[in-house]
């Protein structure tokens, strides 16, 4: 099908495109790759294989072990597996789980990445790489994490479910709401989560009206691309470290944990950058841009409160405490008694405290 557009930024070759296993022999070999390794989760093992099959005598086979977190000790695996069949190149097809592998193995390897997204999370457009191991997620932030090229193909995710959908995109919406506020910030970041945003306020209820509707994907796919660049480029705050706390310590779902904790770690932020956070308000209404989001999230279906993700209310203490060891930078100080009834909230499912 046509290429709809392409672009570079920060070395990244990205490209949106219908069909884009019509141009992956191609893309593969304008890195002069020559055996490339296919990866993905368990779940999407027929992606992997499909993708392999038109790579033809370019692959050097499938890993489909991915898991969320990142685990160091899937990690290993895979680099045995990569120098095994001596792999030149790695190719991600998948979601955070997915992504994040191909960027530990070409952070330990040099090896470089096409990543082929089919969520909206948007890690594939930065440099930052969250591992677990021993149950702590920590991150870090290296050029070689950064992926070389970055195929999006709306048919890739004309099939992700609702619910995914919504979870995948308010994940996304994270970064470029924490970009808001960035210590960092400068304006052409400000600019660039606002168009994340925009996008995904303007694409999401038409793909939620019709989901295989490929012009409303590529539309969520720009803003996907955009709010993962946003936090490539500045640091984030509290609602990550939130996320980052309760991922890897009480191993929840990523993108769920995200759209639950997001309004909340937004309103509780809004005390002290209301100012920073209004172009959310101007986008989906209201005077408090965590209220605003909740209700949004709440009319798309998300998921609202932890507990129904598994996490049990004795857990929040220690929750507490380890998102307020080496908290991230914030705009509004962080306590260990405001984190603690943050997250009760979060836990039970009710607005955030304005």
């Amino acid at each position: 099908m046509t290429q709809e557009a392409e672009t570079a930024t920060d070395g990244v070759r990205v490209v949106f495109q219908a069909g884009v296993k019509d141009i992956l022999v191609a893309e593969t070999q304008r890195l002069g790759a020559k055996n490339a390794l296919v990866l993905s989760t368990p779940q999407q093992s027929d992606a992997a294989l499909e993708m392999a099959e038109t790579l033809g005598e370019l692959a050097a086979g499938v890993f489909c072990q991915a898991a969320m977190h990142t685990p160091v000790t899937v990690t290993e695996a895979a680099m045995a597996h990569a120098k095994e069949v001596a792999a030149d190149c790695i190719i991600s097809i998948g979601g955070g789980s997915t992504i994040g592998l191909g960027k530990a193995i070409a952070y330990r390897t040099g090896l470089p990445q096409i990543v082929i997204p089919t969520t909206y999370a948007g890690s594939e457009a930065t440099p930052i790489l969250g591992q677990t191991e021993n149950g702590i997620k920590t991150t870090l932030s290296h050029p070689e994490v950064l992926p070389e090229v970055i195929l999006y193909d709306p048919e890739r995710v004309a099939t992700l479910p609702v619910a995914m959908t919504v979870t995948s995109a308010l994940n996304a919406m994270a970064h470029a709401a924490e970009a808001l506020y960035a210590r960092d910030r400068t304006e052409k970041t400000v600019h660039l989560a606002i168009d994340g945003l925009k996008a995904f306020v303007g694409g999401l209820p038409r793909v939620l009206a019709a989901p295989t509707d490929l012009a409303a994907r590529a539309e969520t796919q720009r803003g996907a691309w955009a709010c993962g660049t946003v936090l490539g480029q500045v640091g984030m705050a509290l609602h990550h470290k939130l996320c980052h706390t309760l991922g890897g310590s009480f191993d929840l779902p990523h993108a769920e944990t995200h759209a639950i904790v997001l309004p909340h770690a937004i309103a509780y932020n809004a005390r002290a950058a209301a100012t920073e956070l209004l172009p959310i308000c101007d986008l989906l209404g209201g005077e408090n841009a965590g209220r605003a989001l909740y209700d949004f999230a709440q009319k798309l279906g998300a998921p609202l409160a932890l507990r129904d993700l598994g996490l049990k209310e004795e857990d929040l203490d220690r929750a507490a405490e380890l998102a307020t060891t080496k908290p991230y930078p914030n705009p509004q100080p962080v306590t260990r008694d405001d984190i603690r009834a943050l997250l009760q909230a979060a836990w039970a499912g009710t607005p955030p405290a304005h």
